[in-house]
């Protein structure tokens, strides 16, 4: 139960990123392209809808979104 929670957490963590950027999954899809990751739009939605990704997917989200700074607490 509290992994369920903590991936639930990384999930709306990651959206929320996405929302402050106004980017949405098919520009991070492209983005992330561009920094040397492939990725289908499928497969990222998939993940992140489900949270189930590694800390590392979630650094190089950040690092094609340009964000220096993640907000753990709001």
């Amino acid at each position: 139960m509290i992994d369920e929670e903590w991936s639930r957490y990384a999930c709306n963590l990651l959206k929320a990123e996405l929302a402050r950027s106004g980017i949405g999954y098919e520009e991070l899809v492209k983005r992330l392209d561009a920094i040397g990751i492939q990725e289908s739009y499928k497969g990222l939605a998939a993940k992140v809808n489900r949270g189930t990704f590694s800390f590392a997917f979630f650094a190089q989200c950040m690092a094609a979104l340009g964000t220096k700074t993640v907000r753990l607490n709001e």
